[in-house]
């Protein structure tokens, strides 16, 4: 599964007041971020700007022999967001700022981003577009947006005839792992107020219907494949839930079929969609989920003076810089400072 398996998956004094939740966000306002938990997100912020390449870069490996740095700098930025940092505010404003240019950068003419392995390109695509459309709704930059649209464009006309996305930037086959981070990628972009064809979504949600296991409530990798599994149906039902299908059926059997669930492989990336989609969900299931992944965070985190990541501990997980952005990300979730997160 290529990417897949190796990508799946502190708040600091904060310089500005909490975003407020939509009049229609979920009712998780209970679940709050505790002293622990705010100290170790603190702390993986700033372990996080340490590991920041010269360039802006986050990566795999070293600033000689980086690995899959469009995709490690997605889910970083988005890990400083989700504690309330952004170009021009907060504690880690620059190196968000480096960061965000990084990706800017990166995009060539044509909106692919340039040096990203063919057989892997559309996660990276995906991630650093979600990450940018966060970006320019917040900061509203003229370069974002122009780049955006580029990237925008790649996503709708690489859709496949069934509605899905599959690794490279062509339109043949699907699956629900490169599908979710598109459809992701189309939703912080139109919320940022870019054009989003409905078709493009419409036709993306009946792909992600069609890798339902109905007998368990699960989601398969691609339809008809008859092995549901955790990581695939967090992908699914949050993908239906950024599509706006808050109240489709699917999503509350996927979300009963997580919390049950005794499947494992890829936790780090299945959990990095289980959270935004339990939190979208809220009430008991979302306090539920939310407390047993955190107590377990806090007994994994490392900590070294003042300093917190995790480490990379198999099942898809390819370092901790990735794991770190991912579990800071779901840690600073109850802070609903992601505007996706919302309703």
């Amino acid at each position: 599964m290529c990417l897949q398996s190796i990508l799946c998956l502190v708040i600091l004094t904060l310089t500005r007041p909490v975003i407020g939740l939509a009049a229609n966000a979920p009712t998780s306002q209970e679940v709050v971020v505790d002293a622990e938990s705010e100290l170790v997100i603190k702390g993986a912020l700033k372990w996080l700007a340490s590991q920041q390449g010269s360039n802006g870069a986050w990566f795999i490996g070293t600033q000689q022999n980086p690995g899959h740095p469009v995709a490690m700098t997605g889910y970083t930025l988005i890990a400083f967001m989700a504690a309330g940092q952004l170009p021009e505010e907060g504690e880690y404003a620059k190196n968000v700022a480096a960061g965000m240019q990084f990706l800017l950068d990166t995009v060539g003419p044509d909106g692919l981003f340039q040096g990203v392995p063919g057989g892997e390109y559309m996660y990276n695509h995906g991630i650093a577009t979600i990450a940018l459309g966060e970006l320019y709704g917040q900061s509203k930059s003229v370069a974002a947006r122009r780049t955006l649209e580029r990237l925008v464009q790649v996503i709708v006309t690489t859709q496949n005839k069934d509605g899905g996305w599959r690794y490279q930037p062509q339109p043949r086959d699907a699956d629900i792992s490169v599908t979710v981070l598109q459809v992701v990628a189309l939703r912080a972009a139109k919320n940022a107020g870019l054009d989003v064809p409905q078709t493009t979504i419409d036709n993306a949600v009946a792909y992600v219907h069609s890798c339902c296991d109905q007998a368990s409530g699960g989601f398969n990798y691609q339809p008809r494949a008859r092995k549901p599994g955790f990581a695939r149906t967090a992908a699914a039902i949050y993908s239906l839930q950024v599509c706006g299908q808050y109240d489709d059926p699917l999503v509350k059997a996927g979300s009963a079929y997580l919390l049950k669930s005794t499947d494992k492989s890829y936790w780090t990336y299945g959990s990095y969609y289980a959270a935004p989609a339990e939190y979208m969900i809220g009430g008991e299931s979302w306090r539920q989920w939310y407390s047993q992944t955190k107590d377990f965070l806090l007994k994994s985190v490392k900590r070294n003076a003042g300093l917190c990541h995790w480490e990379a501990s198999g099942g898809g997980d390819v370092g901790p810089v990735y794991c770190t952005a991912v579990y800071t990300s779901i840690l600073a979730t109850p802070y609903h400072y992601i505007p996706l997160y919302q309703r």
